[in-house]
């Protein structure tokens, strides 16, 4: 991992909240997972201090380039809508340990709210090119943040929408639709990331059945290379509960071990 200066081919406003940017990575010499994150440089002055992890929404290995969605919520995210086509952005990465998808997982469900659909997005993109049956239940606050549903049914998923404008996103709803396609799929394996009741209701449906899953967590980073110990969560061990980096022994994570609080 080190920092690139990676230009700039797209940044554009594709909702009401959520920006699409797409950056070249022909320089990048590393290897790049899904689950996987960047920390980028969000500006020039000296706000803000601290550079922001995005996790990364679509690789193109033929193409060369890296794509991100992201919520605009904050004085980084402000910031970052400012860049153009042809600027250089400093990026850090690949950090983090990504998704892995087992040979025998042949059918796969994912379960993501917010922009942890995005962070999933790269995953139904690496199912498709494996042959693996992916579907997904996508959660949001409206259809105007379902941004990525298109994107992971592109990719050949079995996309379900809930939202709360449609008053479908409770999660009674969220469990019978978890039940229904574990059985209708034969579902495999459990992915999920961005809601912590969901990731909950994950775990739970996942254990029931003696199904293997992984989370991919978020936390606020300071440093993002597991010095500052600021995004610690607490997963189960062979000796008990042991404190981990996120972004260090994650951001993904076995569903099992995860203590979710």
């Amino acid at each position: 991992m080190k920092a690139y200066p990676l230009e700039v081919l797209s940044n554009v406003q594709v909702s009401e909240r959520y920006w699409h940017m797409k950056v070249d990575s022909t320089i990048i010499d590393e290897s790049i997972t899904a689950g996987q994150f960047f920390n980028i440089k969000c500006g020039e002055g000296e706000l803000p201090f601290l550079r922001r992890p995005f996790s990364i929404y679509r690789i193109n290995r033929e193409e060369k380039t890296i794509e991100f969605l992201y919520l605009v919520k904050g004085s980084g995210t402000v910031q970052m809508t400012k860049f153009v086509p042809g600027e250089n952005i400093d990026v850090f990465g690949p950090l983090g340990v990504g998704f892995s998808l087992k040979e025998e997982w042949d059918s796969i469900l994912l379960l993501a709210r917010g922009v942890g659909i995005a962070t999933l997005a790269a995953l139904a993109q690496e199912a498709a090119e494996k042959n693996v049956k992916c579907v997904a239940i996508l959660s949001a606050r409206s259809n105007n943040d379902l941004l990525a549903a298109e994107t992971l049914q592109g990719f050949g998923a079995t996309v379900v929408k809930v939202t709360e404008e449609d008053g479908t996103s409770n999660v009674e709803n969220v469990q019978r639709l978890v039940n229904q396609l574990f059985e209708e799929h034969d579902i495999k394996a459990a992915f999920t990331c961005g809601s912590m009741r969901l990731s909950r209701l994950m775990q739970r449906s996942a254990e029931k059945r003696g199904i293997p899953g992984q989370i991919a967590l978020e936390e606020h980073m300071g440093c993002a290379v597991g010095v500052c110990y600021a995004c610690v969560c607490d997963v189960r061990g062979p000796h008990g509960i042991n404190s981990v980096r996120v972004c260090k022994e994650g951001p993904v994570f076995d569903l099992e071990k995860v203590v979710l609080t």
